[in-house]
């Protein structure tokens, strides 16, 4: 390992929280009871939770000393401006809206501008986004590079959306069918990769010549940002704040999640410019959400997000936090352990069907690589593959499967230190080695919609 780059932290440990090791035989009786979902798990028997990097991460000594002058008046707050004062500051836009978290900021947007049959174009869609579009009975579609297919190849930019599909897409749908476009910056269900400003650009030329709103899904836009300083040759002097701004120049509006690259445990906003929309939304989130000035949020939450949006664009931060999910990924990948490249931002991603070649994709081998590392190790990490994203064919019934069946290993932010590293690499080593032991699995129970979250599993005898 020492020809492997250590991530030294940028910061020190002010506190700490125990976590707690567990046998095999007590993780058995738990995945037993949680229908072998490593959702239905109660974290105090997870070691290491890799399972998401969405609220998980540690705030800083600033933020936690914010939330003591958070202002908790039901409207027009001290706190939401400061607020949406720190949202402007990088995204530029006109209007803020904060929201609970993500995917209350995706259906209040499409909830207002989808119509039964409409078409959101995406480079690809996570999983509460596509719900949210296919709910209202409209399409989620897909144009991101072919790339982004190709596991083992070091292409830069595999988040790019395909610009020749999209501007053929365009065409052929008309306006009226495609209310918005979106990019995901990083494309989470695509390994975590970025996109270039060259093909936001690019994209921002299309939408707009066709009079189609271009937004992002911009969670971890600093992550994205951070690429495009070391990967785009003209951008190697530019800061990150100023890559942030420029990305946010070509889009009409922004959905974010402040839970990844914001810093805090819950919160999140639809940022825009367009006055009628931001009314309509504003109709909408004051139903289910709250007032426009806090929108289910308290006004200590408002605070965090104001101070995590000025810790992200430091670029001594992004170094390590890259660098940290970088180095899990080196470890695997020197004991030959079969990972999605180039690594990406916020997540190491598993190649499970590789990991696991004589599991069937009918029997979930994602899935079931996910129970056994938490039966193994108490390690606890998501599957990107069959279960969260087969669709079924109408016609006959039966599922078509994704075309990359991953394991994400999400890193959350300043949480985990090298050793935890370590154990993660070591624990996957050994699981490596025995794999043929690992068996496939079989759904018993599954909801309509995101079924990932609570489906019930049995293993095939």
């Amino acid at each position: 390992m020492a020809d492997i780059k250590i991530p030294v932290e940028p910061y020190k440990i002010k506190m700490v929280e125990p976590i707690k090791k567990t046998t095999r035989n007590e993780r058995d009786r738990i995945l037993k009871k949680a229908g072998l979902n490593i959702f239905n798990i109660p974290s105090e028997n997870v070691y290491i939770d890799l399972l998401t990097d969405s609220g998980t991460s540690a705030m800083s000594d600033a933020q936690w000393a914010s939330m003591m002058v958070g202002d908790e008046s039901y409207a027009g707050a001290r706190s939401f401006f400061h607020f949406e004062k720190a949202v402007k500051n990088i995204f530029g836009f006109k209007h803020v809206i904060p929201t609970h978290q993500g995917r209350a900021a995706e259906r209040i947007l499409f909830q207002t501008l989808l119509q039964e049959g409409d078409h959101v174009v995406n480079n690809i869609h996570f999983d509460t986004t596509r719900a949210n579009i296919e709910v209202r009975n409209a399409h989620a579609d897909n144009l991101v590079i072919q790339e982004a297919y190709d596991p083992d190849t070091d292409y830069p930019f595999k988040g790019n959306m395909d610009v020749k599909k999209l501007a053929s897409f365009l065409k052929e749908k008309r306006k009226g069918n495609i209310p918005l476009v979106m990019i995901t910056i990083t494309n989470n269900s695509g390994g975590g990769q970025p996109v270039s400003l060259a093909n936001i650009q690019e994209v921002s030329r299309i939408c707009h010549s066709q009079g189609v709103p271009f937004f992002f899904d911009a969670c971890r836009f600093a992550e994205n940002a951070y690429f495009i300083k070391k990967r785009e040759k003209s951008y190697r002097d530019i800061s990150i704040l100023d890559i942030s701004r420029e990305m946010f120049s070509l889009v009409d509006g922004a959905t974010m999640s402040a839970k990844k690259d914001a810093l805090v445990n819950i919160g999140g906003f639809i940022t825009l410019n367009d006055d009628s929309l931001a009314q309509e939304l504003k109709k909408t989130l004051i139903i289910g959400e709250g007032f426009p000035t806090y929108g289910g949020l308290a006004g200590r939450d408002l605070e965090a997000i104001a101070q995590g949006l000025t810790e992200i664009v430091e670029e001594d931060y992004l170094e390590h936090r890259i660098g940290q999910v970088q180095y899990l990924g080196e470890l695997l990948k020197k004991e030959g352990i079969p990972v999605f490249q180039p690594v990406g931002g916020h997540a190491v991603y598993l190649l499970a069907d590789k990991f696991l070649p004589h599991i069937p994709r009918s029997q979930y081998p994602g899935w079931a690589l996910t129970v056994a590392l938490y039966r193994e190790s108490g390690i606890r990490a998501v599957e990107v593959g069959g279960v969260m994203f087969a669709e079924k064919d109408e016609r006959t019934g039966k599922e078509r499967y994704p075309e990359l069946e991953m394991v994400r290993l999400a890193v959350p932010r300043r949480v985990y230190t090298q050793s935890h590293l370590q154990y993660t690499a070591e624990a996957l080593i050994r699981l490596y080695w025995e794999r043929e032991k690992v068996k496939g699995l079989k759904i018993v129970y599954e909801p309509e919609h995101l079924r990932h979250f609570t489906a019930r599993f049995e293993e095939v005898k």
